[in-house]
């Protein structure tokens, strides 16, 4: 059932009238990404459960839509996350290493230490700010005098630095050894 828009106020009357009006869109474009029946119908469920709450029934048909259309993109990203993380990940595919997660974190922090010592005052304090203290950008910009817009590329310009300065770092290149992924 289709809802069927008569009133000048673009607005959904109802709960009800938002669900009738958009479940089927939902479901389509679930299903084309999933190709699952069920899979598709549980997470046009988790659509509307999500926007249920927060959604402002003051809000005009074509802003439902969209708000609709990004909790849909949200839903099936985190579906696929856990499908992903489901499928490759298995206790079998883990190798035995040693445990040396605490050198390792020793010499991550080593490196993060020397490469901000590298950066320049402005860059390396954006980055602190940002991602040391957890500040959000416009905190950030405002403890430095700056624009939120300044602050953005500063902290761009600043994480792209910090990226090539990684690399070599002292003026010698730098191994980041990881473990082997193995798939199933």
């Amino acid at each position: 059932m289709r809802f069927r828009h008569t009133d000048t106020t673009d607005h959904y009357p109802s709960w009800e009238a938002v669900y009738a009006d958009n479940v089927n869109w939902v479901y389509r474009m679930l299903f084309t990404r999933v190709g699952n029946g069920a899979d598709a119908e549980d997470l046009t469920a988790d659509v509307f459960l999500t926007a249920l709450k927060p959604l402002r029934m003051t809000a005009t048909i074509a802003q439902v839509r969209g708000y609709l259309r990004a909790i849909t993109r949200t839903v099936l990203a985190a579906h696929w996350r856990e499908i992903t993380r489901r499928d490759i990940t298995s206790i079998d595919d883990v190798p035995d290493l040693p445990d040396d997660t605490g050198q390792s974190f020793d010499a991550a922090r080593r490196q993060a230490h020397d490469v901000l010592a590298a950066l320049p005052h402005n860059y390396r304090r954006i980055l602190e700010l940002r991602y040391l203290q957890g500040h959000s950008i416009r905190d950030s910009a405002t403890m430095m005098g700056i624009s939120v817009a300044n602050a953005k590329v500063l902290q761009h310009r600043a994480l792209r630095r910090a990226a090539a300065l990684s690399d070599t770092v002292n003026g010698e290149p730098v191994r980041v050894t990881r473990p082997p992924i193995t798939r199933a």
